[in-house]
Parts: C-alpha cells; sequence; structure tokens
C-alpha cells in the first residue's frame, strides 16, 4: 500500500512539475512578445514618412501638374493602382510624390532595381531572438532552457499594406518581374502573402486605406523589364510627357537664381535638342544646363549666351547618356548640339 502511494505521488509531483514548466515557458513567451521591437525599431528607421514631408523642393504647381495629379488622385480614389509612364527626366517621381502626399496618408518608398526580391518586398527572417525558461521547482536546483526564436522584419510593401499607407514604387519595372507575383493577390484579393513566414499570421488583410503609385521609363529603356501582363492589366497607365514650355520655365527658375529671359532661352534650347537628338533631353538636362551657365557664362540677364558655351555646357550634360559607347559619337553629339543651338 505504501508502495501505491508512493509511486502516485511521484506521478503527481511529476504532472505538477511539467505544468509549472509550461507555465514558466508562457511566462517568458508573453514577456518576450512585450519586448518586442515594434516594426519600426526592427529595421532601423520606419519605411513610414509623413505626407507633409516627401513632397520634393521645390515643387513647381501650374495648372498643367495640377490636371494631371487630379487625375492620379482621382483613379486614386476609386481604388486603382496607378502607374506612371514616360520619358526620364518628366518629373515623374515628383508628382507621384505629390500625388501621394495630397492623400494625406504616411507615404512608404521603394526604388526599384535589380537587386529587388520578394523578400525585399515583403520581409524576411533576420536571425533569432533567444530567451531562457528557468525551473526552480526543485528547491536548490535552477534548470534553464534557451530557446530561440526567428525574428521577422516587415519589409515596404507589407508595412504599406498593413498601415494603410500610399506606396510609391519608384522605378517600377527595373526590378525583377517574378519579385512581384506577390502584387497579384494585393490588387486582386486584398491579401498580401509573406513567402517565409509561417503560422496564421503568414498574410495579411490589405488594409481599405492602401493605394500604391508606380512609376517607370518607358520600355525601351536600358535595365527596363516587361512586366507580367496579368499584373500590368490590374494597373491604371497614366502616360507622363513633358510639360509644356511655360511650366518648364516654371520649373528651371524654382532652382536656379537666373532671369526670366535667360531662363527662357535655356529651356527654348533644351526643347529644341529634344526634338533633333536621337537621346533623351529631359527638364533635369535643363535644369543642369541652366546651373551650369549660371556658373561658365558671363550672363547679363538679357537671355543672350555665348553660343560656344551652350554647346559645351549642354555637351557636357548630355555626353553620359551615350557613356560607354564609341568615343567618336562624342564629337558626333557636340557637332549636333552645335548646328541646333
Amino acid at each position: 500500500m505504501a508502495d501505491d502511494t508512493s509511486r502516485k505521488r511521484k506521478v503527481r509531483g511529476t504532472k505538477i512539475r511539467a505544468s509549472r514548466e509550461q507555465k514558466e515557458g508562457r511566462r517568458a513567451k508573453k514577456e518576450l512578445a512585450r519586448k518586442a521591437p515594434t516594426d519600426s525599431e526592427r529595421n532601423g528607421d520606419s519605411p513610414l514618412s509623413d505626407p507633409g514631408e516627401v513632397v520634393p523642393e521645390p515643387f513647381v504647381e501650374t495648372d498643367a501638374v495640377e490636371s494631371l495629379r487630379g487625375r492620379i488622385n482621382g483613379w486614386l480614389e476609386a481604388d486603382q493602382p496607378v502607374h506612371l509612364i514616360g520619358p526620364t527626366g518628366c518629373g515623374k517621381t515628383a508628382l507621384a510624390l505629390s500625388a501621394a502626399a495630397e492623400r494625406g496618408r504616411p507615404v512608404v518608398w521603394l526604388n526599384g532595381d535589380e537587386a529587388v526580391d520578394t523578400a525585399a518586398l515583403v520581409g524576411s527572417h533576420a536571425g533569432g531572438e533567444r530567451y531562457e525558461e528557468h525551473d526552480r521547482y526543485v528547491s536548490g536546483v535552477d534548470k534553464k532552457t534557451q530557446i530561440v526564436r526567428e525574428r521577422w522584419v516587415d519589409n515596404p510593401l507589407s508595412v504599406a499594406v498593413r498601415e494603410g499607407a500610399t506606396l510609391v514604387y519608384n522605378e517600377f519595372s527595373r526590378s525583377d518581374p517574378a519579385a512581384h507575383n506577390v502584387l497579384l493577390s494585393v490588387f486582386e484579393e486584398g491579401v498580401l502573402e509573406r513567402p517565409g513566414k509561417r503560422g496564421a499570421d503568414r498574410t495579411i488583410d490589405v488594409h481599405p486605406e492602401f493605394r500604391a503609385i508606380l512609376t517607370s521609363n518607358d520600355v525601351e529603356y536600358a535595365g527596363v523589364h516587361e512586366q507580367q501582363d496579368a499584373l500590368l492589366d490590374r494597373f491604371i497607365g497614366v502616360h507622363v510627357n513633358y510639360y509644356d514650355e511655360e511650366t518648364e520655365r516654371e520649373i528651371v527658375g524654382a532652382h536656379v537664381d537666373l532671369s526670366d529671359d535667360d531662363i527662357a532661352t535655356i529651356v527654348a534650347k533644351t526643347r529644341a535638342l529634344r526634338d533633333e537628338l536621337d537621346i533623351v533631353v529631359g527638364t533635369r538636362a535643363a535644369i543642369t544646363a541652366a546651373k551650369g551657365l549660371a556658373v561658365f557664362d558671363g550672363h547679363d540677364g538679357s537671355g543672350e549666351f555665348d553660343d560656344e558655351t551652350l554647346t559645351h555646357v549642354f555637351t557636357d550634360v548630355l555626353v553620359p547618356k551615350i557613356a560607354g559607347e564609341n568615343g567618336g559619337d562624342v564629337d558626333e553629339l557636340r557637332s549636333q548640339i552645335d548646328e541646333t543651338i
């Protein structure tokens, strides 16, 4: 009889100890969860930006700019992702940021390139977090068990989807199309899957205020990938071209302290070169040329620049666009610029 009692006590003691171990483990896990860093702490800096801080300075407001931005935000209000397509240097990025800011929601920025894969969009495991479970059921004995939990770090798309932010995905078409498979379920089903993450929170329901603005150059540009039709069919495509001459003058004048006549001359020359040359001559080229002419030419504000100086400045500005090709093309480019000017 005594043996039976002893055996029962031993079994009962084992059950109690196991129960206390489980409770200790649960307490440790709760404490770890309480102390776990937020998404912004995990990423160092939060990808969420205040809408008032993302608009480039200076940013020119003209009727043409406001009309185009109104189209973009109209489609966003209709819950449609907007894809801005156009030549480099025409102001797509500034326009996208301005439209995102106008919504008044947080903004998440993402820049496309060859290195962007699915993990760069949705997140990945980043090392592990350790904690200890202590078993002190037996007096004078402290049994420690180390447990390692994998730490997941969300990346821009996951944060934007969860927080209802406006995602501005710049140079979208420079990323590998395979990375964008996760976008299909976001725009079609309202769910983001995070491959590699385990458990019930593998997916995120898309916040009703989430919106996306994507920008890309035309498909003939170097480094641009043709994206899958299934995804492009879910976008609204807004073509952004160079602004009218008046707007270009406003933009250049906002960046450089020159007279109106000087700026008018620079913009006129830029637009002439745009028509004559086989390379892209964007508004950004006009801004850069204006900065150069403010230094290299003894201008008097009359809009009269020395033709030789104009040729040298515009050649310096545009030569990088033919970099890597035959060196003789530089002389040809200079000759074309000289003839046009």
